[in-house]
């Protein structure tokens, strides 16, 4: 799995949800179909009316979430821009091509109402439900950041073997200190409630 496979999975899932904060901190969620995919970024359309373009414009940060009928959850989170004005219709242009249904949203010349945002630095979070164990990983485009995410076992591990036994995927080994594979790691918590010593800490 990669960053490019990950956009790809998420065009043949088409309708993302796209959540932002209003200006009063409040969470907002939209499911967009209106996409455009290159192999290292995402191209999309709103109108300039919208609730959501006011809030893009205001802050840019955005989570993307899809999820496919083979139970695998993609996440991207990043900041979208609007796309330089020379380069408007260029794009606009291409989402409307692939998504005939907007042509009904906004015939003829209303389309000029839309905007067209983009995504080039983003983190991608791959996560499979439907393996066992499961997997997940973390992928950059762009200039996009990884942040650590899950649990750790530190030096201060005994070896009691609590979190190993009690870990439901599995994912624990034998160790000095006990090590957690964290591509198949849940990020449930469950090792670090119930070490007796608190040597698992959370990843930062």
């Amino acid at each position: 799995m990669d960053a490019e496979t990950c956009l790809k999975k998420l065009q043949y899932v088409g309708v993302l949800a796209f959540a932002t904060v209003d200006g009063e901190g409040n969470p907002q969620i939209r499911n967009i179909s209106a996409i455009h995919y290159e192999p290292d970024a995402m191209y999309f359309f709103t109108a300039r009316g919208k609730d959501f373009c006011r809030e893009l414009l205001a802050d840019g940060r955005v989570q993307v979430l899809g999820y496919t009928k083979y139970k695998e959850m993609i996440r991207l989170s990043a900041k979208a821009e609007p796309v330089a004005e020379s380069d408007q219709k260029k794009w606009m242009d291409a989402i409307f091509e692939e998504q005939p249904y907007l042509s009904n949203v906004y015939p003829g010349d209303t389309r000029s109402i839309g905007i067209i945002f983009q995504i080039k630095d983003a983190q991608i979070e791959y996560f499979h439900l439907g393996v066992n164990p499961i997997f997940r990983e973390t992928y950059v485009i762009g200039r996009g950041n990884i942040t650590p995410k899950g649990y750790q076992i530190t030096d201060a591990c005994i070896g009691c073997g609590k979190c190993e036994r009690n870990c439901p995927q599995r994912c624990i080994e034998k160790g000095s200190p006990y090590q957690i594979s964290q591509e198949h790691c849940l990020h449930c918590g469950n090792c670090y409630e119930l070490c007796p010593i608190k040597a698992v800490e959370r990843r930062h």
